[in-house]
C-alpha cells in the first residue's frame, strides 16, 4: 500500500462530499458514481484508492455509519442537509473503520470539509456531533489525549 501525500487525501475527501451528495439526490450505485467521477474529473492529484474506500465502504455501511452519528444530532436525520450529512458519513466512517488516522485529524477534515462546501453553521454543528462519535468509539484514544 502506497501513502499518498495529504492533499491527495484532501482532495478525495472533496471529490467524495461531491460524489455522496449526488448519490443522496440522484441514486446510483458506488460503482456507477466512482466512473463518472474518474470520468469527469482530473484525479492525478488525488488520493484514488482512498476516494473509492471511502465510497464504497460508506455506500454499504450507511445504516451502521448514520446510526452511529445520529444519536447525537438535536434534529431528525432527515432534517439534515445533503451537504452535512455527506461530511458526517465520511466523518464517522474514518472514526469507526481507519484508526490509523488520529481522531482529531478524522474531525477537522470533516470541519473543513463542512467550511468549504457546507451552510454556515455547519463546521461547528459537524464538529460537536463528532466529538461525541469519537468519544464513544475511540475511549482509549480520547483519554489518552485528555491526560
Amino acid at each position: 500500500m502506497t501513502t499518498a501525500l495529504p492533499s491527495a487525501r484532501k482532495k478525495a475527501r472533496q471529490l467524495l462530499v461531491q460524489a455522496l451528495y449526488q448519490w443522496q439526490l440522484a441514486g446510483g450505485g458506488p460503482v456507477a458514481i466512482e466512473a463518472q467521477f474518474r470520468a469527469d474529473n482530473d484525479l492525478r492529484k488525488v488520493d484514488v484508492d482512498y476516494f473509492h474506500e471511502l465510497l464504497h465502504g460508506i455506500l454499504a455501511a450507511v445504516d451502521e455509519i448514520d446510526g452511529a452519528y445520529a444519536r447525537y444530532l438535536d434534529r431528525g436525520l432527515h432534517e439534515l442537509d445533503p451537504v452535512s450529512r455527506a461530511v458526517l458519513r465520511i466523518g464517522t466512517y474514518e472514526l469507526l473503520q481507519r484508526i490509523d488516522i488520529p481522531y482529531r485529524v478524522a474531525i477537522n477534515e470533516a470541519v473543513n470539509l463542512a467550511k468549504s462546501f457546507g451552510p454556515e453553521d455547519a463546521p461547528r454543528f459537524v464538529n460537536g456531533v463528532l466529538d461525541k462519535v469519537a468519544a464513544a468509539s475511540r475511549k482509549l484514544e480520547v483519554a489518552a489525549r485528555n491526560r
